[in-house]
Formats: structure tokens, C-alpha cells, sequence
């Protein structure tokens, strides 16, 4: 314990004497930082801001709209940072003002999403998870919990990203699923899963894409219908402290953790140490997937509350 204490202490000592790195680092994203997952993303970048020294802006557009996300990074683009961070959930739209910006000599780093076109729109790399991988392990694992029949609930129908988790958890499922298009209000969530499990019996597993948007309110809906307890198995990507309280009672299976601080703190890391030193790391960052099951959920139900997981 002694041990473990004194190399705390010294890591401690270490990031207070790190030299702080000017640097002015621009974030736009295409998810609002009152939105509960993505003020996690907000505190990662502002966390690394307070570390490095960089001067960080973040930026996201007042809805889900591309227009007016190319439109940001072209804005950011004439400022001429020493670093542009993106989430790429849409690459036809977003993809020649990325391009534009790399042209322009500006390094840039996606994260969140965009996995798939990263590279090829010249970013030097991304910090994320493989979303298609990890719909896939949601899939299997729901199966193996003894899924017969299924449901993805998707908040935001043509978010890339979010597509190619419900089409990883058809595949990794059986097959045996269909995509439920929802808004990204609760109540709406809510009401639209529970019209889905009234109006079919057999299905018995429901995967959710937002802890807060549309895990909580899948577990509102199971429960509403009279088949809480386990009878209908509910999973989301992304954690919630609701989220994460509904899987330590049983009333969820798992929750998907993509620990997106780390995507926000990383890339502005990152380019930090580019514009200093030319140092960045030589391929993509996976952040996730973890499952969060009962028996660890309790551990990060505070860090949760916290915006940290």
C-alpha cells in the first residue's frame, strides 16, 4: 500500500511539473455538451486543457445538423489552429471540410465517430471504438443471456456511427432483430418501446444506443408493460447513473462503456504535444468497448455523477 501511495504521489509530482504546452486546439463535435454523454466528452477536453495549457474551444452545432457542423470546422479552419479535433458521424457531408483543413496544413484528430473514414479524410488518427464491432459483442452477449428476439432503439437514424451498432447487434444477435427510429426525447423513447412490446410478445431484448436518451427510458418501458426483472433484457451503449443504478438492481443487463473522457481528453492531448513537440502517437486509440454488468456497475455509478464515466 506504502508503495502504491508513493508512486500516486510521484505521478502526482510529475503532471504538476510538466511544462505547459501553447497551443491553440479547436474541438467541434457534432453532440452538445448539455447532451449528458457528450458533457463527459466537454470535461475530457476541458480536463486536458487544464493539464497541457492549450487554449481549447469547443464547438457543436445547436441540433444534430451537418450543414451546420461543416460549416463550424470551415469556420475553425480560418482561424488556422495548431489542431482540430472532429467526430466524423456523417463523412459525405463532413468529409471535404476535414479535408479542407488538412490541406490547409492543420493536424486533425477524429474521435467518437468516423472509425471507418479517419484515415482516407487524412486525419492522423482516431481515438473511439469500432462501433460495428461493438454493436456485434452487445449482439452475442444479449443472445447468450438467452435473447430470442429484438429491438435496436436509435435516437438519431443517420448517424453513421449509431447505424453501424444496430447493424453489428442484428448480426451478433442472430438476426432474428429490427431497428426502432426514435427521437431523442425520453418520453418519446419511452413510449415507442413500450408500443413495440405491447404490440409484439416475443420480444424479449431491447438494445438502446444513449444511456440517458434511450437506456433509461427502455427500462421505464419494460417496466411499464409488466415484464421488468429480467424478463425483457435491456442494454445500452453509453452509461448513465440511472442507467448504471438499473443494471446493479437487475433491471438492465449491461451498459456499453466507450469511456468517452478519454475521447475527449486524448486528442487534445494529443495534438498538444504535436504542436510542442512533434510527438503523436503512430495509429488509432481504442477507448472501448467495455460491458458494465451488475458486478461492476456499483464501482462507477459515482464516477458517472461525476462526468467522468
Amino acid at each position: 500500500m506504502k508503495k502504491t501511495i508513493a508512486a500516486l504521489l510521484a505521478a502526482t509530482a510529475i503532471g504538476a511539473a510538466a511544462p505547459t504546452l501553447a497551443a491553440d486546439i479547436i474541438v467541434v463535435a457534432h453532440g452538445q455538451a448539455n447532451d449528458p454523454f457528450w458533457s463527459v466528452v466537454k470535461n475530457g477536453v476541458e480536463k486536458a486543457a487544464q493539464d497541457t495549457g492549450a487554449t481549447v474551444d469547443y464547438r457543436s452545432p445547436e441540433t444534430f445538423d451537418m450543414v451546420a457542423m461543416s460549416q463550424l470546422i470551415d469556420a475553425a479552419v480560418n482561424q488556422e489552429p495548431d489542431g482540430l479535433v472532429v467526430s466524423i458521424p456523417d463523412a459525405d457531408a463532413l468529409g471535404p471540410s476535414i479535408q479542407r483543413a488538412v490541406e490547409a496544413g492543420i493536424p486533425v484528430i477524429s474521435m467518437n465517430s468516423g472509425s471507418d473514414v479517419s484515415k482516407e479524410l487524412g486525419a492522423l488518427l482516431h481515438v473511439g471504438q469500432d462501433e460495428r464491432d461493438a454493436g456485434e459483442i452487445a449482439g452475442q452477449a444479449l443472445a447468450e443471456m438467452g435473447g430470442t428476439k429484438g429491438i435496436c432503439v436509435n435516437q438519431e437514424v443517420g448517424n453513421v456511427s449509431l447505424d453501424l451498432r444496430c447493424e453489428g447487434f442484428i448480426e451478433g444477435f442472430g438476426g432474428n432483430a429490427v431497428v426502432l427510429p426514435t427521437g431523442n426525447d425520453p418520453s418519446e423513447v419511452e413510449a415507442k418501446v413500450r408500443a413495440a412490446l405491447e404490440a409484439d410478445q416475443d420480444i424479449d431484448t431491447v438494445l438502446a444506443l444513449g444511456a440517458s436518451t434511450a437506456g433509461e427510458p427502455s427500462v421505464a418501458a419494460v417496466k411499464a408493460v409488466g415484464r421488468g426483472g429480467g424478463d425483457v433484457k435491456v442494454a445500452s451503449f453509453d452509461l448513465s447513473a440511472g442507467f448504471l443504478e438499473a443494471v446493479d438492481a437487475g433491471d438492465a443487463a449491461f451498459a456499453i462503456d466507450q469511456q468517452q473522457f478519454l475521447q475527449g481528453y486524448l486528442p487534445v492531448a494529443f495534438l498538444a504535444l504535436n504542436a510542442e513537440y512533434g510527438l503523436i502517437p503512430g495509429g488509432n486509440v481504442p477507448s472501448g468497448p467495455n460491458l458494465i454488468t451488475a458486478d461492476k456497475a456499483a464501482q462507477v455509478i459515482e464516477l458517472s455523477a461525476q462526468g467522468i464515466r
